[in-house]
């Protein structure tokens, strides 16, 4: 998978000028790329074989992680992680044109409920009033107003999908940090590394771990020390429900280090030994 040649076909959380979207042209170019709805949409694309690889967010430095992506890996599918891209994120009051004078009167907000969580302070203090309306993806809340030039709505998305629908900027930057980056992983059926130039000196892997079932005292205490003695570096740690019953939790563990690396081989056998459930999504390096 180094190297490749070939023109992948790669699915998107759409439609065009979404943040997944720009993301995917960074690492893919702008062939190949197909558009879908919905994050499950996108991960069963590649696990079905529909294309060769699904870019999906999986964090966002401000709103955490993304609870349908992790749990869509380990609930619904068996995929892998080839690569991570990570892309700062800026998010502009959007209105059509003729919509410019009529700000005091909108009717609604529309965007992901990640972008209207990030501009709170901003709407709060200009538009507490006005309804927020949540969509599948910034650029679905952008293209939807474009096509209702008349309505008095508004749309938060990024400068691409301004560009893209015709839109105007009514007011640039109104996220309420400015320090914010979501981190995107790209998906496939197989496991590998997908090498371009920019990346990482040092790659990455992630594990979803499942503590016993028996319940023992201590155990997240020894699943950490694990890795803590051969000095593996952990850059996050996480639990997501089983959706068995309440107190049932599996962890979503990403090690600074080689899936291949001795160390790594060791603390895998050793977590095993605890009676712990280990599922490497393989080793990739960041952009």
């Amino acid at each position: 998978m180094q190297n490749e040649k070939f023109t992948p076909t790669v699915a998107y959380l759409g439609p065009e000028a979404s943040f997944t979207h720009v993301a995917a042209t960074k690492l893919f170019g702008t062939s190949g790329l197909i558009p879908q709805p919905t994050i499950p949409d996108c991960i069963e694309a590649v696990a079905k074989g529909h294309v060769a690889y699904a870019i999906v967010p999986m964090e966002n430095a401000l709103e955490g992680s993304v609870p349908m992506t992790i749990d869509y890996l380990f609930h619904e599918s068996d995929l892998y992680i080839n690569a991570e891209i990570s892309i700062p994120i800026e998010q502009h009051l959007l209105v059509n044109p003729q919509q410019m004078s009529k700000l005091d009167e909108l009717e609604s907000i529309n965007s992901h409920p990640h972008a209207l969580a990030q501009c709170h302070k901003y709407l709060k203090y200009h538009y507490r009033r006005v309804p927020l309306i949540q969509t599948t993806s910034t650029a679905a809340a952008a293209k939807y107003i474009s096509e209702h030039p008349e309505a008095k709505i508004a749309a938060i998305g990024n400068r691409l999908a301004a560009e893209r629908y015709g839109l105007h900027i009514a007011e640039e930057n109104i996220h309420d940090f400015h320090f914010n980056h979501t981190r995107f992983i790209i998906l496939s059926l197989r496991k590998g590394v997908l090498e371009q130039e920019g990346h990482s000196e040092k790659r990455k892997t992630t594990l979803i771990v499942k503590l016993p079932e028996d319940d023992q005292s201590g155990v997240l205490y020894q699943v950490l020390s694990v890795f803590a003695w051969r000095k593996l570096n952990l850059s996050k740690i996480e639990s997501r429900p089983m959706k068995t019953g309440l107190g049932n939790y599996f962890f979503i563990i990403d090690v600074l280090e080689s899936d291949e690396h001795p160390m790594m081989l060791g603390a895998k056998e050793e977590l095993a030994a605890l009676n712990c459930s280990v599922r490497s999504l393989g080793s990739y390096f960041t952009y």
